[in-house]
């Protein structure tokens, strides 16, 4: 799916903070696919309800490093089962599903003991066992160290399908690997990946001048996903966004003159996107596929 001209294309919201809202038993959130698949259904459903033209399916970090050492699962049953759950709650609505993954749990070399081998072969488990089960795009979401990404990147073009990249930033414009703007739009574009931007971390207000500094560096079609603002943990102890959806809509308006993909992240649920759909409307854009 690309973006139209009349306005950008709208992702979903939150996975893991918005089951772990809605469930007494909190676990690791790739668990739920085969552990309470209703709940992850469910979740895409009302995101596609509320606008989501693409749903990222419940599979961010289900990579061996973490599935196999805290589970007794298979990489191949966790991604498989969350791409065809995204793909049922998608079914006859035209919204378009998404193979998320994200950083492995262990640094590359030199900071840390992974080689740039072991990360590709780690992915090509994780993203094969995903495109067999026929998702329409890979989004690979919330890295720190560009050069993991990389290693991801390759995997995922092989494949035939979009690749989407985003990496998270903090306030001062740089990922905690001391990674920039310019380093990512070096490391991928001439891997020929789809979309570039940024997601989690910050709110959007914080965010938008990431987002508009990949807009004056690069021609690539650009996401932005950010956080409802950093959650918090309240007295009962309920993690809570300091952004209500209004207000997060209303901080993400800026950047509809140059995403061309808008979304949330953590802290966000689907009344975040029904707001930013709300604010599509406003504004003329296309939005929601029409639902």
């Amino acid at each position: 799916m690309s973006a139209e001209k009349n306005g950008p294309v709208l992702m979903d919201g939150a996975m893991g903070t918005t089951i772990w809202e809605r469930v007494e038993d909190k676990k690791l959130v790739w668990a739920y696919n085969l552990e309470n698949p209703d709940v992850v259904r469910g979740l895409h459903r009302e995101y596609i309800a509320a606008g989501s033209e693409i749903i990222l399916a419940n599979t961010f970090g289900a990579n061996a490093l973490a599935v196999e050492r805290a589970s007794a699962y298979s990489v191949k049953e966790v991604v498989s089962a969350g791409i065809r759950i995204a793909r049922e709650a998608a079914a006859g609505t035209g919204a378009k599903v998404a193979l998320s993954a994200g950083p492995l749990p262990q640094l590359l070399e030199p900071y840390g003991d992974l080689t740039g081998e072991e990360a590709e072969k780690l992915y090509r488990e994780q993203i094969g066992s995903g495109m067999e089960e026929g998702p329409d795009l890979i989004l690979l979401e919330t890295f720190m160290d560009v050069e993991m990404l990389r290693a991801a990147a390759a995997v995922a073009k092989g494949y035939g399908v979009p690749v989407f990249c985003t990496m998270t930033f903090e306030g001062a414009g740089r990922t905690i690997m001391g990674n920039s703007v310019q380093d990512m739009i070096d490391a991928l574009t001439p891997m020929g990946i789809d979309a570039i931007g940024m997601n989690c971390s910050l709110g959007p207000d914080m965010a938008l001048p990431i987002i508009r500094e990949f807009a004056e560096k690069t021609d690539l079609p650009l996401i932005f996903k950010p956080n409802a603002g950093k959650p918090v943990l309240s007295a009962d102890g309920r993690t809570e966004s300091p952004y209500t959806a209004e207000r997060f809509a209303g901080e993400v308006l800026p950047a509809l003159d140059f995403a061309a993909y808008i979304g949330g992240c953590c802290g966000s649920d689907p009344a975040y996107i029904r707001a930013l759909r709300e604010k599509l409307r406003e504004r003329g854009c296309r939005s929601g596929g029409g639902r």
